[in-house]
């Protein structure tokens, strides 16, 4: 096998094992570093900014994650509508945002930060909480949480 064709093997199959213990919902996510994780798996790679959506119970179990939003080199476009109407039809109590930059660096931008307030405001409406969003780089993620961008923390 081909070096870089077994290192992606790996690589899926480590997204689906970590797949399928958040699907089975005994995972709590209470740990940054363990939603890092999984995030980086998903998102470092990617060719495009994407944003991702992870929906959460009241005990901050997985109900959901789906990449809702795919965009350019440089930039996605997030609806908040389609946040909210996803929130709702999974019944969610919170939700962890996350999008990668394809650039490598993990810093947010202000345009990050803008989307994150407005999703946030968009969510409250219809009292669902943003615990973080997590921006993922080549080897580093940036939590709006641990930087004290949001008033929610994981823990």
């Amino acid at each position: 096998m081909h070096y870089e064709s077994y290192e992606q093997h790996i690589i899926t199959q480590a997204i689906g094992l970590l797949e399928r213990q958040l699907q089975a919902r005994t995972v709590v996510l209470t740990q940054p570093d363990a939603v890092r994780r999984y995030l980086r798996l998903q998102l470092e790679r990617q060719e495009r900014e994407v944003f991702m959506v992870m929906y959460l119970d009241n005990q901050h179990r997985l109900i959901a994650c789906e990449t809702l939003f795919t965009g350019t080199l440089a930039s996605v476009n997030v609806y908040p509508r389609e946040i909210v109407k996803q929130a709702l039809a999974y019944n969610t109590a919170a939700v962890i945002l996350a999008h990668n930059h394809p650039s490598g660096m993990a810093e947010p931008s202000q345009a990050d930060r803008t989307v994150t307030e407005t999703v946030t405001a968009a969510l409250s409406l219809i009292d669902v909480r943003v615990l973080d969003h997590i921006v993922i780089g080549h080897g580093e993620a940036v939590s709006f949480a641990e930087r004290g961008w949001l008033n929610m923390t994981l823990l």
